[in-house]
């Protein structure tokens, strides 16, 4: 396929040489380019182009089917392009002054115009491969010097364009200002260089900025073209790794279109980012701002690309009420000595070069009064002012107009950073020349060691040098490439001041370096002006941030940067801002008020300090101090008939077991304890047991009095009576319990358990009861008592007695069924302290209720009524005064008078 193309443009050129018929047809030259530049090329060894923007477009015409086309004209001029074509002519002059550069070999250079616009790019490129202005690929008919490489073309669009046709033949070029990540491809670009870092560095840098400043919400806005594209493709790449939301994204037309471009302005009207990142040269650009110093769209932050960062065309005084503060990458700056002179040495009728007489138009405001002016038009002075599309000033150019009173980016060296890239480059391309010139014979890079010829070379030749190249330019900068043609990255961070209330300045705030291991990104915030009411850094986010209790809620639809803040569930928290989860809490911790820290659960169980424990406590002690009494009384008065009554031991028995439960009650309170839940449960178990026991003793006794006395069995009842025989029973009843708490207490005892399942911000400190079934044993042991003793007393209720125990007990058992069937629901529905308060109180009122059913009807009679305390009234041989003395009680008692009497004797 290369072969078929090589023949078939041979014969092209054969065609446009000698105009030859090929099968029947004229072969014709098509048409000649429209370049202009500058050229020095006499006496030269060797020449290096370069291609400059010096023009912002190229002049649109109306292209007739009538006429023939003719190659675009340019307009709009470019003072900071002619600083760069200068500084390539700095370079060089200064290189072939050097006697440690090339010293046998002068450097002549050939600059063309691209008008920023690819096809005079290509125009240009095409030039430089034939040597002349007619497009004559793979012939070079110059007989001029030999053309070394080329420096530019300028924006990545244009050098983009360009290196695909150089790279077709392996042609040395090396770029200044083309950043496009793209260029770093070596698979399409294998002859491309370049001085200045792939965007890949910048965009890393801006997104490490962005995410510095805490920005999530961003718009962006790209030109339309390779460097716009992937400048913003590789920034969106890396902010979203860290979490940052692209609100709009905006591309910038090629060719102004006002629709295009009042709906960018809309778009950045109606967003809520406050930070707007653009990647787009200042040509490009130019249009949009534009527009945007029409409007009052204030509060914005701009983050610049290093293609507009310091641009005059943009930094204009009049868009400074928006675009103050605006934060830009710039490629760092260098002084070069004795360029400022340069700059100034420059004059139209010294180099008779059209681009300088235009440029003095430019500058100075007037019209050269000769055929100078009119090279755009070949037409009459009146026609140019009438039709140009430039402005023509009446005012003519006298020549004596001073450079250093123009305000203007060309001879403004303050901020020489694309003029320092030219400079590497001529300087790069110059000692990959030296370094193929000084190569040792036989001892070459090439097959067999060969060296190539300075002067008669080809280009891979030099590729090799350009790429092994290294040296130290100025700043004390190393410049070497790697094996994509990429320099290290080092950028400036410059903000946009007010200098003087007149013109912009581009204040150094920090700096990013792209490292072998890393980066290095370092911002001064003190010195940083920032576009808003209060002086402080913008705020730019969709939601603002989750306070440290809550967690992000993304909303459906929306990007992750727009979210809602939902606040933790309870014992979740969360200790960092915007959190996308809730972190769970300890078992033994909550989360505090604000869910932003786990603390301690409060400990909760029956103190003794507290209000409730203390009135607990104190009700056991009195209700064991009010045995304890009755117990005193009874033993004072243990020889009367009332004492003696139905086993006097029993009821001693009875005294001793409510003490234990009173007592047992102040054992549920205070912090539980291992020995504590297994002594609480097993004392009141006894204790109960020993009561009810001892109860049942007295009513087994007063059921069978009742039975003999209907049956007349006197005698018979009087052996059954025997007090011998009511103490076995109360034994026997404590000795089964006994041995189930034994039982118990060795299998399955009880043990100290944090309850966290109740109430999630406390931990209830409670006894954990073990064997459910041999806690329902005991008690259900109990029980089977307390029914017992009931049964029997209520059968025993109607003796004839004067004062009958079987009726107070059978109102004591009564009212223990009563509290103990109350406690099960109440038990069961309350949690934490108040649970043991109910266990307590149910202690307390059912043993209140035995006190005061069994002993304090017989204690008021025996100490308030002492005359009732007679063994005749008591065994009902005498009659009482009380009027509630039932009418047929005499006749009873008379029928069992001699047993009554006997009973009341063997009771004790």
């Amino acid at each position: 396929m290369a072969s078929k193309i090589f023949y078939l443009l041979c014969i092209i050129y054969i065609c446009l040489q000698d105009k030859i018929h090929v099968r029947g047809q004229e072969c014709r030259l098509i048409g000649k380019f429209d370049l202009h530049g500058f050229l020095e090329s006499k006496n030269h060894e060797l020449i290096i182009g370069g291609m400059f923007p010096f023009h912002f477009r190229t002049i649109l015409q109306n292209d007739s089917a009538m006429e023939e086309p003719k190659s675009p004209k340019c307009e709009g001029f470019n003072f900071r392009s002619l600083r760069w074509a200068r500084a390539m002519i700095f370079a060089i002059n200064k290189i072939n002054k050097q006697r440690d550069i090339l010293p046998n070999i002068t450097l002549g250079y050939q600059i063309f115009d691209t008008c920023f616009t690819i096809s005079k790019a290509v125009e240009g490129t095409l030039s430089f491969l034939t040597g002349q202005n007619e497009t004559h690929p793979n012939f070079r008919c110059s007989a001029g010097a030999p053309l070394a490489a080329v420096v530019g073309a300028g924006g990545s669009a244009l050098s983009i364009a360009t290196a695909r046709i150089l790279g077709l033949y392996y042609f040395p070029q090396v770029g200044y200002a083309s950043s496009c990540s793209v260029l770093s491809d070596k698979f399409q670009f294998p002859s491309f260089l370049r001085t200045i870092a792939s965007d890949t560095t910048q965009s890393k840098g801006i997104a490490a900025l962005v995410t510095y400043f805490g920005w999530t919400w961003v718009g962006t806005i790209a030109a339309d073209d390779d460097y716009g594209k992937y400048g913003i493709k590789l920034f969106k790449e890396e902010v979203e790794k860290n979490g940052v939301c692209i609100s709009f994204s905006e591309t910038l037309p090629r060719i102004y279109n006002k629709d295009s471009i009042d709906k960018i302005v809309a778009t950045i009207r109606k967003s809520t980012a406050n930070i707007i990142v653009i990647f787009s040269s200042d040509i490009d650009l130019s249009s949009l701002m534009e527009a945007l110093a029409e409007t009052n769209i204030t509060g914005k932050t701009y983050i610049s690309s290093e293609a507009w960062t310091t641009s005059a065309l943009i930094a204009k005084p009049k868009h400074f009420h928006f675009l103050g503060g605006t934060i830009g990458f710039a490629v760092q700056r260098a002084s070069i000595p004795g360029f400022e002179e340069f700059l100034h040495d420059i004059h139209p009728e010294h180099g008779n070069d059209d681009l300088v007489y235009e440029f003095w138009e430019e500058a100075f405001n007037c019209t050269w009064p000769t055929n100078r002016a009119l090279f755009y038009t070949n037409i009459s002075l009146e026609a140019a002012m009438a039709g140009r599309k430039r402005d023509v000033s009446p005012i003519p150019c006298t020549g004596r107009e001073n450079l250093n009173t123009s305000l203007n980016t060309y001879s403004d060296v303050s901020e020489l950073r694309i003029t320092y890239n030219v400079y590497k480059a001529v300087y790069t391309i110059a000692h990959a020349l030296h370094d193929l010139d000084v190569c040792v014979p036989k001892h070459g890079p090439f097959p067999n060691n060969e060296c190539a010829n300075v002067l008669d070379f080809e280009p891979w030749q030099l590729m090799y040098y350009l790429k092994k190249a290294k040296f130290t330019s100025l700043n004390n900068e190393t410049i070497s490439f790697d094996d994509s043609g990429d320099i290290k990255g080092h950028y400036d961070v410059l903000n946009w001041q007010w200098k003087d209330n007149q013109t912009m300045s581009f204040v150094k705030i920090g700096y990013y370096k792209d490292l072998t291991s890393g980066y290095e990104f370092k911002i001064d915030n003190s010195s940083i002006l920032w576009n808003t009411p209060n002086t402080m850094p913008p705020r730019s986010v969709c939601s603002e941030s989750c306070i440290p209790g809550t967690r992000k809620g993304i909303r459906q639809g929306e990007p992750v940067c727009c979210f809602d803040c939902i606040a933790c569930a309870d014992g979740e928290i969360t200790n960092e801002t915007d959190a996308r989860e809730c972190i769970s809490c300890p078992s033994d911790f909550w989360s505090n008020s604000h869910r932003n820290e786990c603390v301690l659960k409060e400990v909760e169980f029956l103190a003794t300090d507290e209000a409730l424990g203390i009135t607990l406590i104190f009700l056991s002690v009195f209700g064991a101090s009010l045995v304890i009494a009755f117990t005193v009384v009874y033993i004072m008065y243990r020889e009367t008939a009332l004492v003696k009554a139905n086993s006097r031991s029993l009821s001693f028995l009875i005294q001793v077991s409510l003490v234990f439960t009173f007592m047992t009650s102040v054992l549920f309170v205070g912090k539980p304890e291992q020995w504590s839940c297994m002594a609480r449960q097993i004392t009141l178990a006894l204790g109960f047991s020993l009561c009810l026991s001892s109860i049942l003793g007295k009513t087994i006794v007063l059921m069978l009095r009742k039975k003999s006395a209907k049956s007349k069995l006197a005698e018979r009842g009087h052996d059954a009576l025997k007090p011998v025989y009511q103490i076995i029973v109360a034994v026997i009843g404590l000795t089964i319990q006994a041995g189930i708490c034994t039982a118990y207490l060795l299998i399955y005892p009880p043990w100290v358990y944090k309850n966290m399942e109740s109430q999630n911000v406390k931990i209830i400190l409670e006894c954990n009861e073990g064997s459910i079934e041999f806690l329902c044993s005991m008690f259900g042991f109990d029980v089977f008592l307390a029914i017992l003793s009931f049964i029997t007393a209520f059968i025993a209720r109607k003796l004839p007695d004067n004062f009958n125990e079987a009726k107070f007990i059978t109102f004591g058992m009564l009212v223990f069924f009563i509290v103990w069937i109350s406690f099960v629901p109440a038990y069961l529905s309350t949690r934490g302290k108040f649970k043991v308060a109910v266990e307590i109180f149910a202690i307390l009122a059912s043993s209140f209720g035995l006190l005061g059913c069994i002993f304090v009807p017989k204690s008021y009679i025996i100490l308030l009524k002492p005359e009732r305390n007679t063994e005749e009234i008591v065994g009902g041989r005498a009659a009482t005064n009380d009027k509630s003395a039932p009418a047929t009680s005499a006749s009873i008692t008379s029928e069992i008078n001699s047993t009554t009497v006997s009973t009341v004797v063997l009771d004790d």
